[in-house]
């Protein structure tokens, strides 16, 4: 091999290997930034209906368990002779009341389930998924926000919205806290958001 052809061929496998590093490089980074084996997982999270503290302090696994009397102290006769109970009243807190839901609509990806808003006795407000179901993907969040549920992917960051925190799960019954101090006049819809493409995966009218 001449001098000449070594040289060309020493050029060659040197750009040969800049644009192998270059490739592999860029592979590696739509690895990270695409996660695309998460295409193929999922995560089921189950969460009880959130209570406030005095309805978890009335339910039967908080209150004493001791046998109740044979007899009570204020029985009182009736007028056929029988003795009966004094009415005791309900002290029961209210569950909690519903102020907004909605069904998602499908967006980037499938989406399912109801979407509800909760206040509880105690005025905590929360978020609750039910039987919610979607697909995974990299850094997805949940929020509720002042656009129109559907349409396009991409305008839910466009006005104003509240970020309620990671998605917890792909799948289940899942609850999110929104602060005490949160506005939520003019919010119109909860939002799976993909942070990271800024995509909707799925969205859910709030409706009252």
């Amino acid at each position: 091999m001449t001098r000449r052809k070594q040289g060309l061929w020493r050029r060659r496998r040197g750009v040969l290997t800049v644009v192998t590093v270059l490739v592999t490089a860029a592979v590696a980074g739509g690895l990270v930034a695409f996660e695309p084996w998460r295409l193929f997982t999922s995560s089921t999270v189950n969460e009880e209906i959130p209570v406030s503290v005095a309805e978890e302090a009335a339910t039967p696994s908080a209150r004493s368990t001791a046998p109740s009397p044979t007899r009570s102290a204020s029985a009182t006769p009736s007028p056929t002779g029988t003795a009966s109970a004094s009415p005791t009243p309900d002290d029961t807190p209210a569950g909690p009341r519903e102020l907004a839901s909605g069904q998602f609509v499908t967006q980037e990806h499938e989406t399912t389930g109801t979407a509800r808003i909760l206040r509880l006795a105690d005025g905590e407000r929360y978020l609750r998924l039910d039987t919610f179901s979607t697909s995974d993907g990299p850094d997805l969040h949940v929020w509720i926000t002042d656009q129109a549920a559907g349409g396009s992917w991409g305008k839910y960051d466009d006005g104003r919205f509240l970020r309620l925190g990671e998605l917890k799960g792909t799948d289940g019954n899942q609850n999110y806290r929104i602060p005490a101090d949160a506005d939520l006049a003019g919010l119109r819809s909860v939002v799976i958001w993909c942070d990271r493409f800024n995509v909707a995966f799925g969205s859910a009218p709030l409706e009252s």
